[in-house]
């Protein structure tokens, strides 16, 4: 005789990039496992892997993991993970003010959303009659990363980036451009253009959350600012 199946409860979100509501689920042990086995591992692509497969599955593949903006992929996991093991829990950050002093701190992942800059903007005009627009980066093209190679791997991540680079009526497109041409445009930025195109990264939405704290020691209050998923596990 088979055994019955377990119900999972299923939750609504809204998702940042597009606004749309869908459904998803707590991860089950079989997907705790993939996660676990990933942090364990000694392989630098194996959490942002764990991390896609779980935002696809626990979305019913309303949601792929690896192509979607990593703050939509960060923002799901966090919802996803809240229903899983809890709804809050308790960091232990370092106290601004003196820069040694820790003290715990609870915070609510139903009150975390993402934010953006009001100035930013996917659209950045290199010259006159030379403008780029950008994509944001996924868990895909941040799996390369290599922090030995932090300048190179930074480039390279930009560069996956690039969507269409418009020259008057002219529009390229990524797909017809090839690695070598991408890299040479590159290079021949002025340092004022690339500066153009480090601000869209620097601007663009994030995971984002910002705690009142209190030194035990010196009494004084500040703000303590999570950014990006791994802040969120401190």
């Amino acid at each position: 005789m088979a055994l019955p199946k377990l119900k999972i409860p299923e939750y609504e979100l809204i998702v940042p990039s597009t606004q749309e509501k869908i459904k998803y689920r707590p991860f089950l042990v079989k997907e705790e496992k993939i996660l676990l086995m990933a942090m364990e591992s000694d392989e630098p692509n194996s959490v942002s892997n764990a991390l896609s497969t779980i935002v696809t599955e626990c979305t019913f593949g309303s949601v792929d993991g690896s192509t979607a903006p990593v703050f939509d992929a960060e923002y799901i996991f966090l919802q996803v993970r809240s229903k899983s093991v809890g709804e809050t829990a308790t960091l232990s950050v370092v106290c601004p003010d003196d820069g040694k002093t820790r003290v715990d701190v609870t915070i609510d992942y139903s009150e975390v959303g993402v934010q953006m800059s009001v100035d930013h903007t996917n659209e950045i005009q290199l010259t006159d009659d030379i403008k780029m627009f950008m994509r944001y980066p996924t868990l895909r093209s941040l799996s390369g990363y290599d922090e030995e190679n932090e300048t190179e791997s930074t480039l390279k991540m930009m560069q996956t980036c690039v969507d269409e680079i418009h020259f008057g009526n002219d529009v390229y497109k990524r797909v017809d451009m090839s690695d070598k041409e991408l890299s040479e445009f590159f290079d021949d930025m002025t340092t004022e253009m690339f500066g153009k195109v480090q601000d869209f990264f620097t601007t663009m939405p994030k995971l984002r959350h910002i705690l009142d704290i209190k030194n035990p020691k010196t009494k004084k209050k500040s703000e303590y600012m999570l950014e990006g998923l791994a802040d969120f596990f401190i």
